[in-house]
């Protein structure tokens, strides 16, 4: 099988959004997930040839999941041929996954978490992830066992936006066995995790089902072919459905909206349900769909709808007290009930937490802000012990104290097509896909 080229390569990242007109920039840096192996580090080393003809530099994250004996020393030993390649590189150390059920779908989450967070850390703006065509045949065969719906059935999607970066799979429609020639002709080794083939994991019985050790399989192709045909229909449906949520819905950075009055499309409230309380996943359509067809006091998930009365015709929707978080450490980048995330750049002092105003907060603050008192005791507070020490939507105790203390609401990472909201305090709202 023959190696990938750089020039297709390239052409898979120009389909991802990067117009070699424009190049990535002098300077500018671009992560890679790299688990040791061949997958991931083909992808960097193509992804190294690629960014460097651009003006640019690859940044290869490896990720050390400590599940087996030798994980340390085949991380150090990545770390090392990377840096002998000329590619920057770090070690991330992922613990406390410990055995039990589920323990590789509970490892992809980890490490996944992890790499966004060291992503955001530095800065970067794109997160690279090596999965090929035989991953995604294994992703629609494992979620057609679940019985996903018509969205879930589009697969992984190449690109996908989170709050703080944007996740890459450029590789989707290749075949592993072209990532292992390419390695192969550039002498580069790599490791194989045994888990891989281990027969008591589902996604290695499927893959052993799917033949074709180098994804070249009948079957390999035809499902990449239905998922590239499935994201097509589903990139369709998030456009509309961005779209509507755009002309009928006002976001607010406290953390509600409000909804204009009339019926709705079930997907496009169900999206706004999770967003406002800060879920993983949406409610199912069939959930909120005599909800949406007739709109009316109620609640679900999380999420109060009640009439927007003075503020205006529709509805207020917003987070119900009952199910919010109980508060968290204040420490820099922490996301209280999902939904809001502290961006201090230093610690608060000791002792700080972050959680909800509450009720008694509300009515002490009541006179700061004409909101509904539900949504006052919703908004996040900071705290040192008992002590209320800043609201920074309601500029308490005052501007200058809550311009060191933002909170930004930032619901959690989104399920694949769900809309999210980015928020500032001080800012506008944005609906993003």
């Amino acid at each position: 099988m023959s190696p990938l080229s750089s020039a297709e390569f390239a052409a898979l990242m120009e389909g991802l959004g990067f117009d070699d007109t424009r190049g990535l920039g002098a300077g500018a840096e671009i992560v890679v997930g790299v688990s040791g192996g061949a997958d991931s580090l083909a992808l960097t080393f193509l992804a190294d040839i690629w960014a460097r003809a651009r003006g640019g530099r690859v940044i290869g994250l490896i990720v050390d999941h400590g599940l087996r004996p030798e994980a340390a020393a085949e991380a150090a030993e990545t770390a090392a041929l990377l840096s002998r390649l000329g590619i920057a590189q770090r070690i991330l150390r992922l613990r406390g996954l410990g055995p039990g059920p589920g323990i590789q779908a509970r490892a992809r989450g980890a490490r996944l978490a992890l790499l966004q967070a060291a992503a955001s850390e530095l800065g970067v703006p794109f997160l690279l992830l090596g999965h090929h065509a035989a991953d995604q045949a294994e992703t629609l065969l494992l979620r057609a066992l679940d019985g996903s719906g018509p969205a879930g059935m589009a697969g992984m999607a190449a690109r996908r936006e989170t709050r703080d970066i944007a996740l890459l799979r450029p590789l989707l429609t290749t075949k592993p066995g072209r990532l292992r020639a390419t390695l192969t002709a550039a002498d580069i080794p790599w490791h194989t995790d045994p888990s891989n083939a281990d027969p008591r994991f589902l996604r290695a019985r499927l893959r052993r089902s799917l033949a074709g050790r180098d994804g070249d399989g009948s079957a390999t192709a035809a499902l990449v072919r239905a998922a590239a045909l499935a994201g097509r229909r589903r990139a369709g449906e998030e456009r509309a459905r961005a779209a509507l949520l755009a002309a009928r819905v006002a976001l607010h950075p406290e953390g509600y909206a409000l909804l204009t009055p009339g019926p709705i499309a079930p997907a496009a409230l169900a999206a706004l349900i999770r967003v406002l309380g800060g879920a993983e996943f949406a409610p199912s359509e069939r959930r909120v769909a005599s909800l949406a067809a007739c709109p009316a006091p109620a609640t679900l998930a999380g999420v109060r709808l009640v009439p927007a009365g003075r503020l205006g015709p529709g509805w207020l929707i917003m987070r119900e007290a009952q199910a919010m978080a109980p508060p968290v450490p204040a420490i820099p980048g922490i996301r209280w009930d999902g939904r809001f995330r502290l961006a201090l750049a230093s610690c608060p002092p000791a002792g700080a937490s972050l959680g909800a105003l509450g009720a008694a907060g509300a009515a002490r603050l009541r006179r700061r802000s004409s909101l509904p008192a539900a949504v006052l005791a919703s908004l996040p507070a900071l705290r040192v012990g008992e002590e209320l020490a800043a609201v920074p939507h309601l500029g308490y105790p005052d501007e200058r104290t809550c311009a060191r203390v933002p909170v930004l609401f930032s619901p959690n990472e989104p399920a694949a097509g769900a809309p999210f909201m980015i928020l500032d305090p001080g800012g506008d709202a944005e609906m993003s896909r």
